[in-house]
């Protein structure tokens, strides 16, 4: 399910730049980018607890530090990427 919905968090993250770079409103679609994201980060959270509840040590230990890092990563990019038209229209009026 993470997956799917990673996915569709990178698509939304795409069309929100899209429509920026299209002048239409882009709003709606950044809301879903970060939306999904956080709605990725739960599922591989809950994902990552159904290992717990079955004690599989060896998962975790194997899956969870690297995944970690690329979570991060990944948030912080879908972040910034989703924000950026926010920065960029500022800039353009103060210009």
């Amino acid at each position: 399910m993470w997956v799917i919905l990673g996915v569709i968090a990178i698509v939304a993250t795409f069309i929100n730049l899209y429509m920026y770079t299209a002048g239409k409103d882009y709003k709606l679609a950044m809301a879903l980018g970060l939306s999904f994201t956080a709605l990725t980060l739960c599922a591989d959270y809950s994902y990552v607890s159904r290992w717990v509840r079955v004690e599989d040590w060896a998962a975790l230990s194997d899956v969870v530090p690297g995944m970690a890092r690329a979570l991060w990563f990944l948030t912080i990019v879908s972040i910034l990427l989703n924000i950026a038209p926010i920065f960029l229209e500022r800039k353009r009026k103060k210009s």
